[in-house]
């Protein structure tokens, strides 16, 4: 508003321009002002509100005159920025070596942005707008908002404007009483029952609900906003505060005496907000701020329902997408582009692929089909008739069921009868008897850790300590999920299989193939293999006896509200040549929301070491893919990590393998539409289908300088695909851009959990898996440390990591985390 009113009033002395703003403190503007330096006053007037309550009414407001607030504004020249070093940047022209002006860049960007955040909530790079198809109730007072998504990149064809489609969730905007009763489910009646108190565990779930939210208070005149710190420890009707002369004043008293309301829910605490002085509002006279992007995790409800609204089919998506660059919000809907001369282009990109051809693939020897081109337009392939390339023998195994209908339980019998029977189809044998009869459990044992660990432990020592599987078929979802599967893969040493008994019902061949395949694979088996081996597929770099390991790393971090659990690291090696299709894992905590992996060189260490015992050599080459990087922290990424995997060499005795270090990003908004062009008609369409699986593009929109490419190598079944964007950083081994592009597309056909080729280059998608699983084994025994340290609020700087448990012997080489 000041950079608004400063501008109309003042324009003579900034030369006439239309300077954009940031937000903060700096303008941007096309031309000089008439001086260096300008100082100007500005007056507003405050804005009143007429209270709008859910509960109850004022009385006692008189009509005020509008009142004005002065301010000061200094504007001084800080920089004058030249958009030649760009130019040449861009042109290709000048050293390899110049850095990106990302002044200039950012500069521009803010121009671009100045029009759509007059209209729209900015939230991160993004700006949501009801305007673009309206709020959608996403229930527990959280509703989902269209906006999109805008970004200024340097590209092979000059500057580009990246602009995609988005959805995200804010927090709704009702009383703070009504919000409650949406958010939490013990709390539904509230406005029922007015006198309800909270329990020391409730106030505890309501202090998360509400805490850093933004709110603004109905019972004065002015709109103040603050953003809640947390709630009192004492109720509301027990609360007594100093007034200026140090007077104690009870807080219900003041209100009633003041302006005249009685507070309805007294037995509720009030708002805190403030860390240190004492100043408490009153929940049913706060309304919570619009345009607050949902804090914290969202349910699965929520979640799918935000997918949901963001899953449209390319040409919905593309129609979307023109429509922000052509509309009354997008980046080109102000005045910026006259007034700074630029000219943004309303028409997407037009560029060639290629789309690379699936490799040939072997399965086993016991099934019809011995090896098979994936042709279909999916490039999925069918087991049917066939074998997997390497089927396991599981003689040992047990099963245990949590929760279940009698049905349900007595659908047990025939459900291990039809898994085996699938598993001999496809060339895995498993035992048509459990080593000890199915064991019925309750779904409350899944709450109390100690009992399921007895249990397990009884059925491990009832197969004599060398069990080889446990499938865990439990009534639904549920959180002890997490400790099943840390006392399975640490303290029992056994690899488990969970499924639902809602899935049991549809017991088609394809649930129970996909069973079988994830069993398989978890046992030490494998799906398939390549009919042509990686050395006659690249044979100018890779060679048979001259084994190589393909790395996958991953951090995953706690979400947004949690504010000290560790990050936890993954990395994952190949263990076979020329096979390399079989994947060992390692897993560590590190320092909450750190995105180096702090112990890469322990962890390549081991690895290396493990593929000497596997293979018999050290690996000739190291090919690194590292997940869930930034553009902003690539390079810091690159210095320490790849000093980190030189030093794990370096402890092998006269090892400097050459190394080749990408970096894999999904989370990037560029879209690819396919386009007909029909010579014959002259006319051009867009198909209404997703690019086929294979799609390369790495010219025109790729970066200016550097190696990198989009591979789609999936078939996008839903939505619009995501094309995979793939990022080298550094390539001791000289590899060219089509046999990385090749190789990566043929290891995408070598995932075990499934047959057809999946969107992420294995090694990188187990590691992302791995780190999930390290993830899960956090997440119990974390719970329990948080109610025994009480208040955790006055902690100071991260924590020390909690220690990841100890993998046993049984699971660790093996893929348990698939």
């Amino acid at each position: 508003m000041i950079k608004q009113k400063l501008v109309e009033d003042n324009s003579a002395l900034l030369s006439g321009a239309i300077p954009a703003y940031d937000g903060r403190k700096n303008l941007y503007s096309p031309v000089e002002f008439k001086s260096d330096r300008l100082e100007f006053y500005i007056s507003l007037p405050i804005p009143t509100s007429k209270p709008s309550l859910p509960f109850g009414v004022f009385s006692g407001f008189q009509e005020k005159h509008q009142q004005l607030k002065l301010f000061r504004i200094n504007i001084k020249l800080v920089s004058k920025i030249d958009g030649r070093e760009l130019s040449s940047y861009l042109s290709k022209e000048g050293d390899d070596w110049k850095p990106l002006p990302q002044d200039y860049l950012h500069a521009l960007d803010v121009v671009l942005r100045e029009a759509p955040l007059e209209k729209c909530i900015p939230v991160g790079r993004s700006l949501y707008s009801s305007s673009m198809g309206g709020t959608k109730d996403i229930g527990g007072g959280a509703v989902g908002l269209r906006g999109f998504f805008q970004s200024l990149r340097p590209t092979q064809q000059g500057l580009a404007l990246n602009v995609d489609f988005s959805v995200t969730a804010f927090h709704e905007s009702v009383g703070v009483i009504s919000y409650l009763q949406k958010r939490l489910e013990f709390l539904r009646d509230l406005s029922q029952r007015k006198t309800r108190g909270l329990t020391e565990k409730e106030r505890k779930e309501v202090e998360r609900a509400l805490k850093n939210i933004r709110v603004f208070v109905c019972h004065r005149e002015t709109v103040q906003r603050y953003r809640v710190f947390g709630l009192t420890e004492e109720a509301t009707e027990n609360l007594w505060f100093a007034d200026r002369d140090g007077k104690n004043l009870r807080l219900v008293t003041y209100f009633k005496d003041h302006y005249n309301y009685d507070i309805q829910f007294r037995n509720l605490p009030c708002l805190q907000i403030s860390r240190s002085k004492p100043c408490y509002l009153p929940m049913e006279l706060c309304m919570i701020c619009e345009g607050q992007k949902f804090l914290g995790k969202l349910s699965d409800d929520q979640t799918a329902r935000i997918l949901k609204m963001g899953c449209q089919r390319p040409k919905e998506r593309k129609a979307i997408i023109d429509g922000v660059m052509r509309g009354p919000v997008g980046p080109t809907s102000g005045i910026q582009e006259r007034e700074f001369k630029l000219h943004v282009s309303r028409e997407m990109t037009r560029l060639k692929g290629r789309v690379l051809q699936p490799p040939k693939l072997k399965l086993g020897d016991g099934g019809h089909v011995r090896d098979l081109i994936p042709s279909r337009h999916d490039r999925q392939w069918n087991l049917l008739g066939s074998h997997v390339f390497e089927g396991t023998r599981i003689e040992r195994w047990a099963l245990i069921s949590f929760g279940g209908t009698p049905d349900q339980k007595n659908s047990i019998p025939k459900f291990v009868h039809q898994l085996s029977q699938r598993c001999e189809q496809l060339g895995i044998f498993l035992n048509k008897n459990t080593i000890i009869s199915p064991q019925f459990e309750p779904s409350q044992v899944l709450n109390n850790v100690s009992l399921l660990e007895s249990k397990l432990k009884r059925i491990q020592r009832a197969a004599s300590n060398n069990l080889q599987l446990l499938i865990c078929v439990m009534e639904r979802k549920h959180k002890g999920y997490a400790d099943l599967k840390r006392i399975a893969d640490t303290s029992v040493g056994v690899l488990s299989q969970c499924c639902l008994y809602s899935n049991l019902d549809k017991l088609g061949s394809q649930f129970l193939a996909n069973l079988a395949l994830k069993i398989n694979a978890k046992v030490g088996g494998c799906t398939v293999s390549l009919y042509n081996s990686l050395p006659s597929q690249i044979p100018r770099l890779l060679q048979t006896d001259e084994p190589v390991i393909f790395m996958g790393a991953d951090v995953t971090h706690p979400h947004p509200l949690d504010d000290f659990s560790p990050s936890v690291a993954a990395v994952v090696g190949s263990m076979n040549w020329p096979a390399a299709n079989k994947y060992v894992s390692r897993m560590r905590s590190q320092t909450h929301r750190q995105e180096i992996i702090q112990d890469l060189g322990t962890m390549t260490e081991e690895l290396l070491d493990e593929f000497y015992q596997e293979v018999g050599k050290l690996p000739k080459r190291i090919v690194f893919f590292r997940d869930g990087v930034s553009e902003t922290q690539f390079y810091k990424v690159l210095q320490e990590e790849l000093q980190a995997i030189k030093g794990a060499c370096s402890k092998f005795p006269g090892y400097a393998p050459p190394i080749t270090f990408a970096v894999v990003q999904k989370r990037h908004h560029t879209r690819l539409f396919p386009f007909k062009i029909d010579p014959s008609s002259r006319q051009n369409q867009l198909l209404d289908e997703n690019i086929p699986p294979g799609t390369v593009v790495d010219t025109v929109i790729t970066h200016p300088k550097e190696f990198d490419f989009y591979l789609c190598s999936h078939w996008g079944v839903k939505g619009t695909s995501r094309p995979t964007h793939y990022h080298i950083l550094w390539d001791e081994n000289q590899f060219t851009s089509d046999e990385l592009q090749k190789l990566v597309n043929i290891l995408c056909y070598t995932y075990v959990r499934c047959t057809k080729p999946v969107s992420l280059v294995p090694p990188a998608y187990y590691a992302h898996l791995a780190a999930y699983r390290g993830r899960l084994y956090l997440e119990r025994s974390e719970s329990t440390a948080y109610t025994r340290s009480g208040c955790t609020l006055s902690r100071a700087g991260p924590p020390k990591e909690m220690e990841l448990p100890k993998l046993s012997e049984n699971v660790r080489k093996l893929m348990f985390y698939c």
